[in-house]
């Protein structure tokens, strides 16, 4: 068993007593190849609560600083998390994000780009789009619902598959990709308050 699979149980261990986990859409995620999980994110412990429960390995993204704390710099990249410098277009990060979707892994974003304080989705940001489009991958919408309140139920909806190819037939452009991301987790909200 590998680093990703230990975090995965000891993580899913110390949560699962707190947060009564509801999970959905599992059975559609695809089994193999590229897959961009996209999203709403209304608290700090999204990142882990998505991975844990995705039934594949996921990577994201993190934030650059963290790579250069004395412990985590060793152990986060063995989490399946790569850096990314905040506030700015960083480029390397992005091809990272491409190549790990057309080499067939999963890539975990959140498209908002930080935290919706009131739980209500907010306007996704154009990467996700880019990222849809350019790694030759499906899209998972996924949706959280809260609240993060010890013994609630916590729900987290795989969404079914969505296919980028008509959107790179028609040469659609990343914001219009984008919205038809967050359309779809917006419906999976709606459906599972």
């Amino acid at each position: 068993m590998n680093l990703y699979q230990v975090a995965k149980t000891v993580v899913y261990g110390a949560l699962s007593p707190i947060y009564r986990f509801d999970v959905h859409g599992t059975e559609d995620f695809p089994k193999e190849g590229g897959v961009l999980v996209c999203s709403n994110h209304i608290h700090a412990l999204d990142p882990p609560v998505v991975g844990i429960l995705a039934p594949r390995p996921v990577h994201f993204m993190a934030k650059e600083e963290l790579f250069n704390a004395p412990i985590l710099k060793t152990l986060i990249p063995k989490l399946n998390a790569f850096p990314v410098k905040r506030g700015m277009s960083d480029r390397e990060a992005m091809r990272k994000a491409i190549q790990l979707l057309k080499d067939g892994n999963v890539v975990g974003l959140f498209p908002e780009g930080t935290r919706s304080k009131d739980g209500v989705l907010k306007e996704g940001l154009a990467g996700a789009g880019f990222f849809a489009l350019r790694g030759d991958a499906v899209v998972i919408p996924t949706a959280i619902v809260g609240p993060y309140k010890p013994f609630k139920r916590l729900k987290v909806i795989y969404g079914k598959p969505m296919d980028m190819t008509p959107f790179r037939e028609q040469r659609a452009s990343a914001d219009v990709v984008t919205a038809a991301i967050m359309a779809e987790i917006q419906k999976l909200l709606d459906a599972h308050k």
